[in-house]
């Protein structure tokens, strides 16, 4: 094997594959990354029995060939290569890497010990990358970091038609997008529980392209296996087995009060009154009409309180959060405007976005959020 490649496409596609290699590879050949060169270029792949990462990229192919070599020192030595034209060969049982002056030999792992990358599922349907890496990172957000609860690590994927919902929850919050997408068969619907990290990673890498391509097998080859493919970049990971929290039942069909704030402001407030708040202690908020009063620590220790403009409708009402969660919520909506609808102080509030103090919200994003009860409360 011989081909030529520009570092700076090189290093991009091997950063992308080798970044699904585990860091404890249970057999040593997991931790390699096939190098496959022939008539269409360059591919890199990578496969850890749950992710498959797989990048093609062009080169000037001289000899055709496929060989596995570390994955992670190849990153690092593509990463460090000076702006210079790379070749990569094979000599015997090794593979040397040439740029410019810089000379690299790394040994080979046995490429027929390799399992066999994961066949992608019929393709379910498409939108644009940046509207899908947009709507994942809002729900994402929310979705569980504790392995013992792997059903709430996931986002859940619900296709139905034209329509996408996204929903994660890691039970202190839920958020929940709706996108139109364009499937590839009218009437599809089917309902999948991807695992929000790897989600979360292939929509980022995805959002330069034009149009991410969602492959969901629905049964048959690949099922129980979900794909995402943008440009030359293509990755699937396993599904999670289990049943989602019935999420619908959460979001309030009725709020007895609705407060709209201006959204930056209010993340400001937030940031500055929490400086006072001790690890895991909530941040209150009080809502008159025309006022929002925000408070933090106690008169036995260090304190804030701030006060700034917002409309209420319907009932005064006071009512503390986790200020982190908080700010994630009203970072996610990405709007100028935030309503946040309450029913009671000890109910979960939902944040929404408006374009203007005065639209209604927009209704495709919901952030619900799990109040903390004051003592005395």
């Amino acid at each position: 094997m011989r081909f030529r490649v520009q570092r700076e496409v090189l290093a991009e596609a091997v950063a992308w594959a080798a970044r699904s290699l585990p860091a404890r590879p249970p057999v040593p050949v997991l931790a390699g990354l096939l190098v496959e060169a022939g008539d269409d270029g360059v591919v890199l792949a990578g496969f850890d029995y749950e992710v498959s990462a797989r990048v093609g990229v062009d080169a000037e192919v001289v000899e055709p060939g496929r060989v596995l070599v570390s994955g992670r020192l190849l990153a690092d030595i593509c990463r460090s290569l000076p702006q210079q034209p790379v070749e990569i060969a094979t000599d015997g049982a090794k593979v040397v890497v040439r740029c410019g002056s810089a000379r690299f030999t790394l040994l080979t792992l046995p490429v027929d010990e390799y399992p066999a990358l994961p066949v992608m599922p019929t393709a379910s349907g498409s939108l644009p990358g940046d509207v899908f890496a947009a709507a994942v990172a809002q729900v994402s957000l929310a979705a569980g970091r504790d392995d013992t609860l792997p059903v709430l690590t996931g986002v859940r994927v619900e296709i139905d038609g034209e329509k996408v919902v996204l929903a994660a929850t890691d039970r202190y919050r839920l958020a929940v997008r709706e996108l139109a997408w364009t499937p590839e068969e009218a009437g599809l619907s089917a309902v999948a529980l991807v695992p929000a990290r790897t989600l979360s990673e292939s929509a980022r890498s995805l959002q330069a392209g034009e149009k991410v391509v969602v492959a969901l097998a629905t049964g048959g080859t690949g099922e129980g296996l979900v794909g995402f493919e943008g440009g030359r970049r293509r990755t699937t990971t396993r599904l999670l087995d289990g049943e989602f929290p019935k999420y619908q039942s959460l979001l309030p069909t009725s709020s007895a009060s609705v407060a709209v704030v201006e959204t930056g402001p209010f993340v400001d407030a937030v940031k500055r009154v929490s400086l006072v708040a001790e690890r895991n202690t909530p941040i209150r908020l009080s809502f008159t009409d025309g006022a929002l009063t925000l408070e933090a620590g106690s008169g036995e220790e260090a304190s804030a309180s701030e006060s700034m403009d917002a409309t209420l409708e319907g009932d005064d009402i006071a009512i503390a959060f986790n200020p982190q969660y908080l700010l994630d919520g009203l970072q996610a909506i990405d709007a100028p405007y935030a309503q946040l609808s309450f029913t009671t102080s000890t109910k979960p509030a939902v944040v929404t976005g408006r374009a203007t103090a005065d639209t209604e919200p927009t209704g495709d994003y919901r952030y619900l959020l799990m109040p903390v009860r004051l003592s005395g409360a």
